[in-house]
C-alpha cells in the first residue's frame, strides 16, 4: 500500500524471484536445532564451569592450609607456655614428696596440674621403664644383674610431652645387664717394655 495515496501497490518481485538467502535471519542464534552458536556457547560454558571448579578447589586447599597452620601455631604457643611451667610443676612434685603440699598451696598446685593436663600436658618417666634415647636423658650409667636390657632404674626428673612433641626428656639413671660389662683392658707389649726399662 502506498503511504501517500493509500492505493494498493503491485508486487514488484515474486517469491520465486527472491534472491537466495532472503528470509534467513542475520542472528543465527534464532535458528532451531544444533548450530555453531550453540556449540560456542556450550564450549564457553564448559570453560567457565572448569574455571569455577578450579577456583573452588584452590579455595578449599587454601582454607585447609590456613586451618592447619593456625592449629600448628596454636600448638606451638601452648607448648611454649607449658614449657615455662615445668619448673613450677617440678617444685610442686618435690613439695609433694617432702610432705609439704598442704593447705592453700595444695589447692593451688592441684588446680595448676588440672589446667596443664586439660591443655594436653602429659607426664612420663617411671622407674623400670625401658630406656629410650628419644624420651630419656641418661645422667648416670651402671650395670646390674636385675635388668634384661637398658632400663631406667632411677628417675631424677620426670619428662613431659604435649601431643607428639617432647617438651623435656625424662632425666634418669640407666642400668644395663652385667654381661655387657666391658672386658678388662689388656696391657700392651709396649707398656711391658716401658715397665722393664724403668726397673733397670
Amino acid at each position: 500500500m502506498d503511504p501517500e495515496t493509500g492505493e494498493v501497490r503491485e508486487p514488484t518481485e515474486t517469491s520465486a524471484d527472491a534472491p537466495a538467502g532472503a528470509g534467513v535471519p542475520d542472528d543465527i542464534s534464532s535458528l532451531t536445532g544444533p548450530s555453531a552458536q550453540e556449540a560456542l556457547l556450550t564450549e564457553a560454558l564448559s570453560e567457565r564451569t572448569a574455571d569455577l571448579q578450579r577456583l573452588q578447589a584452590e579455595y578449599v586447599n587454601y582454607k585447609r592450609r590456613v586451618d592447619r597452620d593456625r592449629e600448628a601455631s596454636r600448638e606451638l604457643v601452648i607448648g611454649s607456655v607449658l614449657t615455662e611451667l615445668l619448673g613450677i610443676l617440678d617444685d610442686v612434685g618435690r613439695a609433694r614428696e617432702a610432705g609439704e603440699l598442704e593447705g592453700a598451696f595444695k589447692a593451688v598446685a592441684e588446680s595448676l596440674e588440672r589446667v596443664t593436663e586439660k591443655l594436653g600436658l602429659e607426664k612420663f618417666g617411671e622407674k623400670g621403664d625401658a630406656f629410650d634415647p628419644r624420651i630419656h636423658e641418661a645422667l648416670l650409667h651402671n650395670y646390674s644383674d636385675e635388668v634384661d636390657g637398658p632400663t631406667a632404674t632411677m628417675v631424677m626428673q620426670p619428662g613431659y610431652r604435649h601431643g607428639e612433641r617432647v617438651l623435656r626428656a625424662a632425666r634418669v639413671a640407666v642400668s644395663e645387664p652385667t654381661e655387657k660389662l666391658p672386658d678388662a683392658p689388656v696391657e700392651s707389649t709396649a707398656d711391658d717394655e716401658q715397665a722393664a726399662d724403668k726397673s733397670e
